[in-house]
């Protein structure tokens, strides 16, 4: 096992009563598998904790915070998450965005991927980040504008080729 290089270290931003950590101990793992397990989550399901707590330890996670009291660090609520799935050196694939309806509005699941984005430009040798979504009218707009990303035409023959392989934890909702 390797030591963390500077760019795998715990960053944190502040934005008034708003907070967001890469540290992932301090996402709170019922929560967030509640969260899988909604339908606000229709590209995942719910995981066994031990493979949740896993998945959460493998990844270079963001996790959004509110805190209600500013005087109490220990009043922070979970209220949202976004997850890089990367070897810190070349290659990062975002997934799990999401911004608790609560909170949605306000311009923090903008912040959430300015992070991010953040965090991946400082990584000096990255070839790619990718993302898949299904969302056209709301979310490749929003990552072409915030991330500067560009969809990849997959026309077979001709070009990088969008591949996937469906394994048990696809969720079902997704074959439409």
């Amino acid at each position: 096992m390797t030591l963390p290089t500077e760019e795998q270290t715990i960053k944190t931003w502040t934005n008034g009563p708003y907070t967001i950590s890469t540290d992932p101990t301090l996402i709170p793992l019922e929560t967030l598998n509640k969260w899988f397990a909604s339908d606000d989550f229709y590209w995942a399901k719910d995981l066994p904790l031990p493979a949740l707590e896993q998945s959460l330890q493998n990844s270079l996670c963001f996790g959004l915070y509110h805190t209600a009291d500013s005087d109490n660090d220990n009043d922070n609520s979970f209220i949202g998450i976004a997850r890089c799935i990367t070897d810190h050196v070349t290659f990062a694939y975002i997934t799990d965005v999401y911004v608790h309806q609560s909170h949605q509005g306000k311009g923090l699941g903008r912040w959430l991927v300015k992070c991010i984005g953040e965090a991946t430009e400082a990584m000096p040798h990255l070839r790619r980040s990718m993302l898949f979504t299904m969302d056209w009218g709301r979310s490749v707009p929003f990552y072409e504008k915030v991330l500067g990303m560009e969809v990849a035409e997959c026309k077979r023959g001709e070009g990088m080729a969008m591949m996937m392989r469906k394994g048990r934890g696809y969720p079902r909702s997704m074959d439409g």
